[in-house]
């Protein structure tokens, strides 16, 4: 079985990370006609009508360079400009979530290198001071390094761990066995998903799944297996898929978070697909590819 969430990242370039202090490499590269830029307001780009648009470096504005690296030949960048770019024309310039439906059909394969600019973009917009001493922030490494003018403390991009989980109960494979979904109250009606939360300091991936889904849901989850991992820097996530089985099944609610938490059966979960009254995440998600792979193929409709 395929699974949808690999979609997005099924096609990594070469980040090149030993080049990117190399300042002559940087600047050969650079100057090379055949290399491609994607310039970035703030943490915003602006789709052409063809899809996002990559301008030759000799076309982009001054900012802050981003190397993310080379695939086909081809050198791929980023340049940071001022947010403020952004605010003349708003509707235009969109978040990454809003890029996604560009990231479709032939332009997937650019999926990897926009997640690398834009979780970059991100963390170079939340980290505009140093952390121990409030200085100013120096960018090196080609966009990869931060560091503080004051104290000398550099800073690297981080990603933080998010656990989210398929959880069943019952006799596994067969007609009862069930999965829970859940609900955020935000969320429009008959959308469903599986729980999801960030690992703590000192905190196993596994007892992170356990103590999320006993906190959002009061059921009990004993053995835990990984599935699978998916980058989301919405805004700067790495989301760890694991399967886990229940060893109890009352639901209580005690989580703002969490509005509504049901258990599905196979034919629950097909019957309330096909009619529209539960809506599943998109296909490009790991909760997605979670819910499937439980399933055993593939299911109607999405978010």
């Amino acid at each position: 079985m395929t699974f949808p969430h690999v979609t997005l990242v099924q096609d990594p370039h070469d980040r090149l990370g030993l080049l990117r202090t190399d300042d002559a490499w940087l600047a050969e590269r650079w100057a090379d006609p055949a290399s491609r830029v994607l310039v970035i307001a703030g943490t915003r780009v602006r789709p052409g009508p063809d899809g996002l648009e990559w301008v030759p470096a000799a076309e982009a504005p001054e900012g802050i360079r981003l190397l993310l690296g080379e695939r086909d030949g081809t050198t791929w960048w980023g340049v940071i400009v001022p947010g403020e770019v952004a605010k003349a024309e708003p509707e235009r310039w969109l978040p990454l979530r809003g890029l996604l439906p560009f990231l479709s059909g032939d332009a997937v394969r650019e999926a990897p290198l926009v997640f690398h600019a834009l979780g970059l973009a991100e963390w170079h917009w939340v980290h505009r001071f140093c952390p121990r001493c409030g200085g100013t922030l120096a960018a090196r490494a080609a966009g990869h390094e931060l560091v503080c003018a004051e104290c000398g403390k550099p800073q690297f991009p981080r990603s933080d761990p998010a656990v989210i989980m398929l959880i069943a109960a019952g006799e596994a494979g067969s007609p009862d066995e069930r999965c829970l979904l859940g609900r955020h109250p935000a969320w429009p009606a008959g959308r469903y998903s599986t729980l999801a939360g960030f690992c703590e300091p000192g905190e196993s991936l596994e007892d992170a799944v356990r103590r999320e889904v006993l906190e959002e849901t009061g059921i009990a989850v004993g053995d835990v297996s990984y599935f699978g991992n998916q980058p989301w820097p919405l805004p700067s996530s790495l989301m760890l898929g694991f399967h886990g089985r229940a060893t109890s099944e009352e639901i209580r609610l005690d989580d703002a978070d969490v509005e509504d938490a049901q258990w599905f059966t196979r034919d629950d979960m097909r019957r309330r697909a096909e009619d529209g009254s539960l809506v599943l995440p998109g296909g490009v998600s790991i909760s997605r590819s979670l819910v499937e792979d439980w399933y055993g193929g593939a299911l109607p409709g999405s978010w």
